[in-house]
C-alpha cells in the first residue's frame, strides 16, 4: 500500500511523458497553451537531484517573467517543495538546491549581450521557457555552454507557443504541416540530426549521414563525430493536460474567447497563422441597430490623430474617432464614427465641436486622445486638455502593436457581443476593419481600440444621468 500522504511526482501520460523520456540532445515541447510545458521543464532536473555535480539553468526572456505572480518561480515552488530537503535561495540568482548538491537556477537572457556573462560556464541542462522569445543567436551561443563534468550527457530542453514569425517556426518545420500549420501527429517525438556549419543548419534522418556530411564539409573526424545534435519536437495541447483542466475548468473557455488569430495559436497550436485581412473583424459578426438602446451606462470616444498634416502626396491626412458605449448587460455599441481628411488647424476645431455634441447628445463621454512620446507629445496633450476644459478628457500614450491593441475589441466582436448603429459611415468603417491589418489606413481601427480599451481598462465608474450634478472627481478612479 502507498504510504499515507505520500506525494508522487510523475509526468502525465502522453506528450509530457514523452518530453521527460526522450533521448534527444535538444527537445522542444509545446505548440499550444496549457499543455503542461512549464511543469515538464521543471520536472526534468529532479531525476538528477542526487548528483552533486549536476546543474541546470532555466531561462526566461526577462526576470519579471521569472518572478511574476504564477510565473516560473511560483511554479517551481509548487513542485520542488515536495522534494525532501530541497531549499530555495535568492542569491546570487534565484535557485533551488537539493540535499546532495544538485542545483536548478533561474535566469534571464533578455539581450544578445547577456550571453557574455555565461562565458566559461558548464551547464548540464539548459532550459528555455518560451523559446520563441529568445533569438537564434542566444540559443546557439548557449548551446556552446552546454557542457558537463557531472557524468550526465549535456542536453537542452525548451518549451514554446506557436509564433509564425520566429526562427523556431523554421527550425521545427519538419514536424509541422506547412499547409495547415498544425503539428504532424506521427512525427511528434521523432528524432532527427542537425549539423550547424557556418550558421547553415542541415538536417538528416540518422547520425551516420550527419557525420558523413560534416566530414565532407571540412570537419576533422573527431569534430565530425561530435558535431551532429539529435533534435525532436513534441506537440501538446490543453487536452493533454488533464490536471489543469480539472483544476481550472474555465481555462478552455478563456482560450475560446480569444480573437481568431490568438485562438488558432494558443488553443489549436497553429504555427502558420498570422494576422490577415478578415481575421479580426467581419461585418457579419455584429448586430445592426436602427436606434440606440437606452441602457448604456458608459461612453468613450477614442481618437486617432494624423501623425502629419499631409500625406506623401501633399493631401490632408486622416483624423478618426469612434464612439463606443457599454450597456448594463455588457454589450458594446458602435454609435458614431468620424474619419476626415483635415489640415492640422482644422483637427483642433473638429475635436472641440465633437466634444460639445457628445455632451449634448450622450451625456458624459470620456474623450481619449493619444499622446505621442517625448516632450512635444506631452505639450500637445496639455494643450488639448486645456482647450477642452469642462469635458472629460484623457491623453494616453499608446503602447504595443496595432494588432495587440485591437485584440480585446476583436474578441468581443467575434463573439457577437458588438452592435453597430446603422449610419452612412458603416461601409467605410467595415471596409477598413475587414481589411485590417493589411490595409494602408488603420485610423478607425486605432480609434476603436482606444475607445474600447478606455471602457474596459480606463474608467471604473457608471455614467450618471444628465440631471445629476456630480463633481469631476466623481468620474475618475
Amino acid at each position: 500500500m502507498m504510504e499515507k500522504n505520500k506525494i508522487i511526482i510523475q509526468p502525465q501520460k502522453g506528450p509530457q511523458e514523452m518530453f521527460l523520456s526522450t533521448s534527444a540532445d535538444i527537445c522542444i515541447y509545446g505548440g499550444a497553451a496549457g499543455g503542461g510545458k512549464t511543469f515538464g521543464l521543471l520536472m526534468e532536473p529532479i531525476r538528477y537531484k542526487n548528483n552533486s555535480e549536476y546543474g541546470a539553468v532555466i531561462f526566461r526572456k526577462n526576470y519579471t517573467q521569472v518572478t511574476a505572480q504564477g510565473g516560473l518561480w511560483d511554479s517551481s515552488r509548487k513542485l520542488y517543495r515536495y522534494v525532501k530537503g530541497a531549499t530555495s535561495l535568492k542569491t546570487p540568482k534565484l535557485h533551488w538546491k537539493f540535499p546532495k548538491g544538485a542545483k536548478v537556477t533561474f535566469a534571464q537572457l533578455e539581450n544578445d549581450d547577456d550571453c557574455e556573462s555565461w562565458q566559461g560556464t558548464q551547464i548540464d541542462m539548459i532550459g528555455f521557457d518560451e523559446l520563441a522569445h529568445f533569438t537564434k543567436y542566444q540559443f546557439f551561443y548557449m548551446l556552446s555552454r552546454n557542457r558537463s563534468n557531472s557524468g550526465v550527457s549535456p542536453y537542452v530542453r525548451a518549451t514554446c507557443n506557436p509564433d509564425a514569425d520566429s526562427w523556431v517556426a523554421e527550425f521545427i518545420s519538419w514536424w509541422i504541416n506547412q499547409e495547415t500549420g498544425y503539428a504532424i501527429p506521427e512525427r511528434s517525438g521523432k528524432i532527427r540530426w542537425m549539423v550547424n556549419i557556418s550558421e547553415i543548419i542541415s538536417w538528416f534522418d540518422n547520425k551516420e549521414e550527419a557525420v558523413w556530411f560534416a566530414k565532407e564539409n571540412g570537419l576533422e573526424e573527431e569534430e565530425a563525430n561530435v558535431a551532429p545534435k539529435s533534435v525532436t519536437f513534441i506537440a501538446s495541447t490543453l487536452q493533454d493536460n488533464q490536471e489543469l483542466m480539472k483544476a481550472n475548468p474555465t481555462y478552455l473557455a478563456n482560450l475560446l474567447a480569444l480573437p481568431e488569430v490568438e485562438k488558432e495559436r494558443l488553443l489549436r497550436g497553429n504555427w502558420k497563422i498570422k494576422p490577415a485581412a478578415g481575421l479580426y473583424y467581419k461585418r457579419t459578426q455584429v448586430n445592426m441597430l436602427e436606434n440606440l438602446p437606452t441602457n448604456v451606462i458608459l461612453w468613450a470616444r477614442g481618437w486617432d490623430l494624423a501623425a502629419t498634416s499631409e500625406d506623401e502626396k501633399g493631401e490632408p491626412a486622416y483624423t478618426a474617432s469612434v464612439l463606443i458605449g457599454k450597456t448594463k448587460e455588457g454589450r458594446y455599441i458602435i454609435a458614431d464614427v468620424i474619419n476626415k481628411r483635415l489640415k492640422a488647424s482644422e483637427v483642433r476645431k473638429l475635436i472641440q465641436i465633437t466634444c460639445k455634441m457628445d455632451k449634448v447628445k450622450y451625456g458624459r463621454v470620456i474623450e481619449r486622445l493619444p499622446q505621442d512620446p517625448g516632450q512635444a507629445g506631452k505639450e500637445q496633450a496639455q494643450s488639448y486638455i486645456k482647450m477642452l476644459a469642462g469635458y472629460l478628457v484623457k491623453a494616453i500614450p499608446e503602447s504595443g502593436s496595432k494588432q495587440a491593441r485591437a485584440e480585446p475589441l476583436a474578441a468581443q466582436w467575434q463573439a457577437g457581443n458588438v452592435d453597430v448603429l446603422i449610419a452612412d459611415w458603416n461601409d467605410a468603417y467595415f471596409n477598413q476593419l475587414e481589411s485590417f491589418p493589411e490595409s494602408k489606413f488603420k485610423d478607425m481601427v486605432d480609434a476603436s481600440s482606444s475607445a474600447f480599451n478606455e471602457i474596459e481598462n480606463g474608467a471604473t465608474y457608471s455614467i450618471p444621468s444628465m440631471n445629476d450634478n456630480l463633481s469631476k472627481s466623481s468620474y475618475w478612479r
